[in-house]
């Protein structure tokens, strides 16, 4: 494999998906050599294959607004791969939704879902729709009317789409409700379902949760721990709710959020009423940065600013890619960072990453360290088959369990000569060679 001359030929097939190039190059980059060794690979055109979608749905989603008004909206559902498992993956509805964004998150979910050792392949969905501002009544018309063209090609063994950025368990419940009526089935195809009618404890929280897993994993490594550090989180939905969540229970004091207005620096903290705070700005659909800091004055507000530049012992991206760049990863390690454990898919960019990887900082790539909802999800499908419901502590225990397992795999492919783990690099190669080899085994299709 050549991984200049493969890269320059997929830009010419897809030029200016920018986000779907990086996340390509980034795993070419990683598996080349035990790729080279596996002649077998390239006979059978691995790579190649691999790297693009088995199929891509684009469809227009039709709705009317409370004062009667139409509107058009795109909506996707990109199945990338399916050798493991069925497709799973989220469904995203946010104005910056487009092919590039949804091919690049598909592609990182065929590698992260096979980390979790669950038998899922990757997918990914959804629309440049965007929720804020709409009312109860205008988003349970979206959903219904996104849910006419998906349901075709869903089902529990087939693609089993779930949450992200704009969709939560009120989204998945409107389409899972006209889902429900159109295929006359109560078969639990979407996860991130309410709890009364067949979701599972802690699901809201798990990917902040297995961030936090991931990060206390490799901080075991060089015999440290959450206990007395400081941490800064990015974003302010669930992910970064769940991570805030379980970094304070662990002993650390989490001193940022941010939004799209700037982000909060709290001396105090952030946690207990606070936490409960943040979680009604955001069911309301409201920015949360600057009303913060009016309900509490102690914090500071940093307009148009990314938390990066706040000192701190670990930093959890948990926002939307690209957010920290070669500039904020130079402050973190200038202001004495040890650890970055990411809670967003592809939150820091090439050169961020090359500065971690430099300066040898526990650096934990979203694929691996935000596993943590699609494994909870996993265990929601699950529990679905099974007719049964989990304690939160079960599916906590399992959830720890499997982001342990992801860390080994990473630890087995990732160690250097000089003892340094390069988890980028385990997580591409551990989650590339089982979907490769499944792809083996069941022939060129």
């Amino acid at each position: 494999m050549n991984v200049d001359k493969l890269l320059i030929e997929l830009e010419k097939k897809h030029s200016g998906e920018s986000e779907y190039l990086q996340a390509v190059g980034e795993v070419l980059e990683s598996i080349e050599d035990i790729y080279n060794q596996n002649p077998q690979f390239e006979s059978a055109a691995i790579i190649e294959r691999l790297i693009e979608p088995d199929r891509v749905l684009t469809f227009k989603v039709a709705w009317v607004d409370d004062q009667g008004q139409a509107h058009v909206n795109i909506g996707y559902r990109v199945q990338f791969n399916n050798a493991i498992g069925p497709y799973k993956g989220g469904l995203r509805f946010h104005p910056s939704v487009n092919l590039s964004i949804l091919k690049f998150l598909g592609f990182e979910q065929t590698f992260k879902n096979s980390l979790t050792t669950l038998p899922m392949g990757g997918a990914k969905g959804g629309s440049d729709f965007n929720p804020k501002g709409k009312s109860n009544a205008e988003i349970m018309r979206f959903c219904q009317a996104y849910m006419l063209e998906l349901w075709k090609i869903i089902g529990p063994d087939t693609d089993i789409p779930a949450g992200d950025i704009g969709v939560g368990g009120k989204e998945i419940g409107y389409m899972y409700g006209i889902y429900k009526k159109l295929s006359s089935e109560h078969n639990g195809v979407l996860t991130g379902k309410g709890r009364n009618w067949g979701g599972s404890l802690i699901r809201p929280e798990a990917t902040g949760f297995g961030t936090v897993f991931f990060a206390e994993e490799m901080l075991k490594t060089k015999n440290e721990s959450f206990k007395g550090k400081i941490v800064n989180v990015s974003g302010f939905g669930n992910v970064a709710w769940g991570a805030i969540k379980k970094a304070t229970e662990l002993g650390a004091r989490v001193m940022t959020i941010s939004g799209p207005d700037g982000y909060i620096y709290d001396p105090d903290g952030i946690s207990g009423e606070k936490i409960d705070y943040l979680m009604e700005l955001r069911a309301s659909n409201q920015d949360i940065a600057k009303p913060y800091s009016y309900e509490f004055p102690d914090a500071q507000f940093h307009e148009g600013k990314r938390p990066w530049e706040a000192k701190c012992d670990i930093a959890l991206p948990c926002a939307t890619q690209n957010e920290l760049d070669e500039t904020d990863a130079k402050m973190l390690v200038q202001n004495g960072c040890i650890c970055i454990s990411e809670g967003a898919n592809m939150p820091s960019t090439p050169e961020a990453i090359e500065i971690f990887l430099e300066n040898k900082i526990l650096y934990g790539p979203g694929k691996a360290a935000n596993a943590g909802g699609v494994s909870t999800s996993g265990l929601e499908q699950t529990q679905n088959a099974m007719k049964l419901s989990w304690t939160a502590e079960e599916v906590e225990e399992k959830l720890n369990l499997i982001m342990k397992n992801i860390h080994e795999s990473c630890v087995k492919y990732g160690k250097e000569p000089d003892g340094y783990v390069n988890y980028m690099k385990g997580a591409n190669i551990a989650g590339f060679m089982k979907v490769a080899n499944a792809m083996l085994d069941q022939g060129v299709i």
